[in-house]
């Protein structure tokens, strides 16, 4: 998806009208760790920083970090996959998505659609 911009660690950003930045795990991340069982977030009114644990997701393989790709505030956070945590298989780009956040500017160091694919093909 072109609107997208994507972390080294398999996340995915996209910042909406409103200027708040989606957050979520890429289809690649998603397929990668099998069935999705649990998913630890942070809270609403927590501060993330780029490249910093922001919670943990566990599927039926193993229990990975999640890492945020941007520094911000966490606005709100996805019940539904709190609820459901299968969504991110489901849907990892849409309603997958896992919170939401308030950010000041992105890092330079995200990459484009094109350049995830490269790193993801490696």
């Amino acid at each position: 998806m072109a609107d997208l911009l994507y972390s080294k660690d398999h996340e995915w950003v996209r910042v909406e009208s409103d200027g708040v930045a989606v957050i979520g795990v890429t289809k690649f991340a998603a397929d990668q760790l099998g069935d999705v069982v649990y998913v630890d977030l942070p809270e609403t009114g927590a501060s993330i920083s780029a490249g910093q644990e922001m919670g943990e997701i566990e599927s039926t393989k193993s229990v990975s970090d999640l890492f945020s790709p941007i520094d911000g505030t966490v606005t709100e956070v996805n019940q539904d996959v709190v609820d459901a945590p299968e969504t991110v298989n489901s849907d990892p780009l849409g309603d997958g998505w896992l919170v939401k956040a308030s950010f000041d500017s992105l890092p330079d160091d995200l990459l484009s659609e094109k350049e995830y694919n490269k790193l993801t093909a490696e």
